[in-house]
């Protein structure tokens, strides 16, 4: 399978922070002001305080996030007190997804690369990646300042935080981002890559685009996130009528501001063939489906069933993915795979997830069945789908369901968990591209 990747990919200083590092945090800012920020939370970075609250919400809630950091300075805090005991990675999650690709047996996979530096470079995958205008050796090669690291704060489940009113058990893993990042936030593309996509768009089967919850509402030169968006649409239109069967997936991602969530979705669903999310991003567009968010971030799979029917229904999008920690649920108004492929692939992204979760890396095709012995399957995830099955008319079919639901179908599967995860940090993007590589295989295979 050969697939175009865009538009964001930087680097990831991977931190698993504990409690004891956030109290000693805590006792260098304003706890009353940190307090107020958690009740009404900024969404952007602008001070220690601003990270500190929104580190402490995605903990005290066990839910994860990504905020902008709106200012150099506060990025250079982070950098000098984390940078130095932080693992580096690949990171954005084209980037990840784009490895992913490549490890799990894709023929060609071929990523939009901004600032390509010899370090970003050393994180993408050897075995299928090309990165046009970045060879070995390329006058145009960036140094190691301009680098776009984000931060990645992963925090484990029944760690405590204690300092004066603030106190709470984690109630489950998750992490918390915070980025600076000038180059992806723009969704510019490297003139390179642009060429290459222009010349062999017909030659692809597929496309995975993300990055759009990074955009800034405004931008220094006045223009706002709907003309940057606007600019993407055209390259989208452009490389789908180069190729009829070109897939487009869009991996939604983050957003701090609703009505842009809105508007991106809104925009996006007529012109790409699915779009996936998790339950945070789905509860972000409630004003269009109206289910409560609180149900949905609870993951009660009968109200992201609605809310997913109704947001398929809204702008004519073809399939909708909603990836869990406790399951994946896929519901389709125009189905390319019968319920047993779409099976298929969302089995083959749950395994290829749970493995990286429990190992930190990406394993060969023959190793999945070994490795996936001794992972356990969500138990949470089993009882919603046979809540699913008793309200729906959806059946068991193999460890998953499939059936239909207001003339869509739809299918769900369990996660597969790991008692001791080693990083929870791109299991989405891992579930997702190498669920699309399936499903690229298998209509192929028709």
């Amino acid at each position: 399978m050969k697939v175009l990747c865009a538009y964001n990919a930087n680097i990831d200083a991977l931190h698993s922070i504990t409690g004891a590092e956030v109290s000693a945090m805590l006792a260098s800012v304003d706890v009353a002001e940190v307090v107020e920020k958690i009740r009404d939370p900024p969404g952007l970075i602008d001070s220690m305080s601003d990270f500190l609250a929104g580190l402490l919400l995605c903990m005290k809630e066990g839910i994860g996030a990504e905020w902008l950091i709106h200012g150099p300075d506060t990025f250079k805090l982070l950098k000098e007190q984390f940078i130095h005991r932080s693992k580096l990675r690949m990171g954005g999650n084209m980037g990840i997804m784009a490895n992913v690709l490549s490890e799990m047996g894709a023929e060609l996979v071929v990523p939009n690369v901004v600032n390509p530096t010899s370090q970003q470079l050393s994180f993408f995958s050897q075995k299928a990646v090309y990165i046009p205008g970045a060879e070995p050796c390329s006058k145009e090669m960036k140094c190691e300042d301009d680098e776009n690291i984000h931060f990645v704060f992963d925090f484990k489940k029944g760690d405590r935080i204690k300092y004066g009113d603030i106190f709470f058990t984690v109630p489950r893993e998750n992490r918390f981002i915070a980025t600076y990042d000038i180059l992806n936030i723009s969704l510019l593309t490297n003139p390179h890559f642009e060429d290459y996509a222009i010349e062999h768009a017909g030659e692809m089967d597929g496309m995975l685009i993300s990055g759009f919850h990074m955009m800034l509402k405004t931008y220094p030169d006045g223009s706002g996130y709907q003309d940057r968006l606007e600019q993407v649409l055209k390259q989208l239109k452009m490389w789908g009528s180069m190729n009829d069967d070109l897939l487009i997936h869009v991996e939604f991602g983050h957003f701090n501001d609703k009505d842009m969530a809105l508007h991106v979705f809104s925009r996006l669903s007529p012109l790409v063939s699915s779009i996936g999310m998790n339950e945070d991003e789905l509860a972000m567009l409630e004003p269009l489906h109206k289910v409560n968010a609180a149900n949905i971030l609870q993951m009660d799979v009968l109200s992201i069933l609605e809310a997913s029917d109704q947001c398929l229904s809204a702008f004519g999008l073809k399939k909708m993915i909603v990836h869990t920690r406790e399951y994946v649920l896929s519901i389709s108004r125009k189905t390319c795979l019968s319920p047993e492929e779409q099976l298929e692939a969302m089995g083959f992204g749950i395994t290829c997830a749970g493995i990286f979760a429990s190992t930190g890396q990406l394993h060969h095709r023959d190793k999945l069945q070994l490795l996936s012995s001794d992972l356990q399957e969500s138990v949470f995830g089993n009882i919603q789908m046979q809540r699913l099955i008793e309200t729906t008319a959806a059946v068991s079919s193999g460890r998953g369901a499939a059936g239909m639901y207001e003339g869509h179908q739809i299918c769900m599967l369990p996660t597969l968990l790991s008692d001791d995860p080693v990083s929870t940090v791109g299991l989405g993007d891992t579930v997702t591209a190498s669920m699309f590589l399936r499903e690229l295989e298998l209509q192929k295979a028709r």
